[in-house]
């Protein structure tokens, strides 16, 4: 399985060797982890990464979800890593499709959490 760290920064179209923007991309995927946690969704004290030894089945191993996890951790990455680079209209569009992702997140992370207690 492939580093949270590694996977964001090839989204990003930022080469792996690549270290210069490390510890900023770690500190925004740090704050997505927090939202994450406050929707419900991995481990219920929080995850956090310091470098590219976390992979994703560390923050979460199910596989449906953890799909939509690493979109909504992309796209919210990309806003707060890029967003100079971006036109009003694709800053629109990503801004909804993370509320999309959002929303879905929710409710699954709702149902695995009322699984659980059944």
């Amino acid at each position: 399985m492939e580093s949270i760290l590694t996977s964001i920064k090839k989204l990003l179209g930022i080469a792996e060797e690549y270290k210069h923007f490390d510890g900023e991309i770690i500190a925004h995927i740090n704050s997505v982890f927090a939202d994450l946690a406050q929707m419900g969704v991995g481990p219920s004290k929080g995850f956090t990464i310091w470098d590219d030894s976390a992979i994703w089945d560390d923050f979460i191993a199910d596989d449906l979800l953890l799909q939509s996890v690493k979109s909504y951790m992309y796209l919210r990455v990309k806003i707060l890593f890029d967003a100079n680079s971006m036109g009003s209209s694709t800053m629109a569009s990503y801004e909804r499709q993370i509320s999309q992702w959002e929303w879905r997140l929710n409710i699954a992370a709702e149902s695995n959490n009322t699984n659980e207690t059944t």
